[in-house]
């Protein structure tokens, strides 16, 4: 396992652990084994990601998985190109060459028939097959698939089959302890710590609300939005108003809710 000095660390995408993740990424890459990450919006799955394929010095090739991504976005497929037919490999197509880390976020969005695809590349095979090409191609080394979903999202027509699931080792985050998220916002935006707790307690009183019909809850991504809106030079309050609570819902009594909250929280800072 490579090791990194203090230095090096400080150079990549920054993170900060909420617990062993760190090291259980590392371990299932060196193992071999996917990775299923699950936690809600906006709490830091994807920075992980790319802050642990920077620090095992791999490529990341990252999709944003939605209703229409298909096998064939994935694997890839012919093009014409000049009167000529031409195959264009796709991104999960390239991971597997290049031996890079293939992050497919929020898995359960896209078409079913993806999984079909995955299977082989997430149990000992590590094989693609191509179909349209004749293809079969083993992982190259440093290969690894992770891929992520929101479980406050799922429901009966969206979730991960068992014969999907169980092929992957499972890592949940939530959103990180006070003292860390605090970090977090004050790290990612430069505003000053006072700040930061202020947006913290902020989202703790939010995250408290269970009366309100809210799909979401405040995002450390929310907090960290709303700190660059005040160093940028806005208000807290407006800030606070524009990138957390507006953000968050569009009921008329349910912002005047949230509204509340922030004015309790922030004041008129």
């Amino acid at each position: 396992m490579e090791m990194h000095s203090a230095r090096q660390l400080q150079q990549l995408p920054f993170y900060a652990p909420q617990g062993e993740e760190c090291r259980l990424f590392e371990q299932a890459h060196a193992s071999r084994l996917p990775l299923l990450i699950k936690g809600p919006t906006g709490c830091g799955k994807t920075r992980l990601v790319e802050h642990m394929a920077a620090r095992l010095g791999r490529p990341l090739i990252t999709v944003s998985c939605h209703d229409d991504l298909s096998a064939a976005d994935l694997v890839g497929r012919h093009l014409i190109q000049g009167g000529d037919t031409r195959w264009c490999d796709g991104p999960l197509t390239r991971a597997v060459r290049e031996g890079a880390i293939c992050y497919l976020d929020e898995v359960v969005e896209a078409r079913k028939d993806t999984t079909v695809v995955l299977h082989p590349l997430a149990d000992d095979r590590r094989q693609l097959a191509i179909e349209r090409t004749g293809e079969l191609l083993q992982a190259a080394p440093g290969f690894m698939l992770v891929i992520s979903y929101n479980p406050g999202y799922q429901n009966l027509l969206k979730g991960l089959k068992p014969s999907t699931r169980q092929r992957f080792v499972a890592l949940g985050l939530d959103y990180p302890a006070p003292d860390i998220e605090r970090a977090i916002v004050a790290s990612e935006s430069g505003c000053t710590d006072e700040v930061a707790a202020q947006l913290v307690r902020l989202a703790q009183a939010l995250r408290r609300l269970t009366e309100q019909d809210l799909e979401e809850t405040a995002s450390t991504r929310l907090l960290v939005m709303a700190a660059r809106l005040h160093v940028a030079g806005l208000a807290l309050l407006p800030a606070c108003r524009a990138a957390i609570v507006d953000a968050l819902t569009d009921e008329a009594d349910t912002g005047a809710a949230l509204h509340e909250v922030l004015r309790a929280v922030i004041g008129d800072a």
